[in-house]
């Protein structure tokens, strides 16, 4: 499957991007089609400067249900600990599959999206010490 349209928006942070691209080869195959063929769903960069704000561009939201989906990802996980960072980045990938809802009998969209993550094999790290 082409992740490029995922990965390129971190080609600035190729650490992060290489991150990116093995957490999406990691998903069911039914959760990486959901996100390419979605035009809908994409990535960006927290591109967020003090005293100015943001410039990102999100998707006009559709009918009911049809939200625009978007993960957008900060600079600092370019140097965070590996673990760390495909947890995040897989966390927030299954806030987008689930469209921001729970999961099974999980109504709180957080540990939804925490316990969806770990079943893909991406678990919570246990807090730095």
């Amino acid at each position: 499957m082409n992740f490029a349209a995922l990965t390129d928006p971190f080609v600035d942070y190729p650490l992060l991007q290489e991150r990116v691209l093995s957490v999406l080869q990691a998903l069911p195959e039914e959760v990486q089609r959901d996100f390419v063929e979605d035009p809908r769903f994409g990535t960006a960069i927290d591109n967020y400067e003090p005293g100015k704000g943001w410039t990102l561009l999100m998707p006009m939201p559709g009918p009911p249900g049809e939200a625009s989906r978007r993960v957008v990802l900060r600079p600092k996980l370019e140097v965070a600990p590996e673990a760390f960072t495909k947890y995040i980045i897989a966390h927030e990938f299954a806030h987008a599959f689930l469209r921001n809802g729970g999961w099974g009998e999980i109504t709180d969209v957080e540990e939804a999206a925490d316990a969806l993550a770990a079943s893909w094999g991406f678990h919570k790290p246990p807090p730095a010490r």
